[in-house]
């Protein structure tokens, strides 16, 4: 079995809408409170961060498999759209809803369309960030699939 380890190192020197830092990696950036929630938004914020790690997991994840099973593409572009629910001051990440397009190269095959198909609905259970929220936020799928003219 292999572990990999990952590292942050968050900062916070004042309070509730003031703002920090996060360094980890080739990450490197300000954090808080978006203004949606009343806060400065300076930088990034926890709900964008969690919507940007099951995004990249998820595209990452499907163009791998895509890849192995050697189904060529033209382009793979994803819109990505998280929903956050308030009730009574009790903020809760209710959705993720994942979009991508796939374009695929010219004279693919209606055989190849539905591999690529299945292997979007693949990717998602298959993404480890995907498999870390599941029974506590929602993961919607709306694939986009076509051929090349």
């Amino acid at each position: 079995m292999t572990i990999h380890h990952f590292h942050l190192t968050a900062e916070w020197p004042g309070g509730r809408n003031d703002s920090g830092t996060i360094h980890s990696g080739n990450l490197q950036t300000k954090i808080s409170i978006p203004t949606e929630m009343e806060g400065p938004g300076i930088g990034t914020n926890p709900d964008e961060m969690l919507l940007g790690a099951a995004s990249t997991c998820y595209i990452i994840t499907y163009a791998a498999m895509l890849e192995r099973s050697h189904i060529e593409k033209v382009s793979l572009t994803m819109q990505s759209e998280a929903l956050v629910d308030v009730t009574n001051g009790v903020f809760t990440y209710k959705k993720i809803i994942h979009r991508p397009a796939l374009i695929l190269v010219p004279g693919t095959s209606e055989k190849v369309v539905e591999k690529a198909r299945r292997l979007a609905e693949k990717a998602e259970t298959s993404c480890m960030i995907s498999r870390a929220i599941k029974g506590n936020v929602v993961v919607e799928l709306v694939a986009a699939i076509s051929i090349a003219q």
